[in-house]
């Protein structure tokens, strides 16, 4: 056997155990495979618990076990990083809990939040930088690890309140839908809510369009004094937030 094949058949037990991989592989490996397989398993159920932390707490230790045990079943890892592994525990998440969003969308906050903080570095414009840029022609450049997640239920008031160690409200349906922007400002993953109006004019910005194709879209949607003022203030938010990292003509 080459060592390919051996690697190939390795991979194979480790994922589901194949007695025909075992088979190959060659008995006097019998008692180590399954070894191996527990490590193999426990690693990656101790990488989602790592990252999920908030959403383990809330579901108790259990009930997490077992959705974490389902995802490694449903989906081995394919990133040469063991961080980028918790990519897909949402989809897990959904199809376990479908009337209960609030535990997919904790986990995807929490996926969110971690991807911020391991984004690349950049350096937020400040204030002082405004005045020399052209805003009708000007494109935003956003942060690296930025994120819009929809959010239909209260997620993210649960994940505050079980990161300060506090008791959680209780599961709620949102009155209607919103989004939760997600971000590392300094060294620090942030994220708030934002509604519906702030949503699509990030998507606007984010999908390459000028700060004057905001202004003209507010303009269009809220009159011109009311618009130019609402795409100022969102501006005014983004720099604070350090949400922008510079712009382009």
């Amino acid at each position: 056997m080459s060592l390919a094949a051996l690697q190939s058949d390795f991979r194979i037990w480790l994922i589901d155990a194949s007695p025909e991989a075992a088979a190959r592989i060659g008995p006097a490996a019998g008692p180590g495979l399954s070894v191996y397989q527990n490590n193999y398993r426990a690693q990656l159920m101790a990488c989602l618990a790592e990252t999920c932390e908030q959403t383990h707490a809330w579901l108790g230790d259990e009930a997490f076990l077992v959705a974490a045990a389902t995802h490694v079943d449903a989906a081995p890892p394919s990133a040469w990083t063991l961080d980028a592994y918790p990519v897909d525990f949402v989809d897990t998440l959904d199809a376990i809990y479908p009337d209960d969003p609030e535990v997919a969308e904790l986990a995807a906050l929490e996926w969110a939040l971690s991807r911020a903080f391991t984004a690349a570095d950049a350096i937020a414009m400040t204030p002082e930088a405004l005045a020399s840029v052209d805003w009708d022609r000007a494109a935003l450049h956003f942060t690296p690890g930025l994120a819009i997640l929809p959010a239909t239920s209260n997620a993210a008031a649960i994940w505050s309140a079980l990161s300060k160690g506090e008791m959680p409200p209780h599961a709620v349906a949102l009155p209607e839908p919103g989004a939760l922007l997600v971000w590392r400002q300094d060294f620090t993953p942030c994220f708030r809510t934002v509604d519906a109006v702030e949503e699509r004019a990030i998507a606007l910005c984010m999908g390459g369009a000028a700060f004057g194709a905001l202004c003209g879209s507010m303009i269009d949607a809220f009159g011109e004094t009311e618009g130019i003022a609402r795409a100022a203030a969102l501006l005014g938010q983004w720099i604070s937030d350090g949400l922008i990292v510079g712009t382009s003509a």
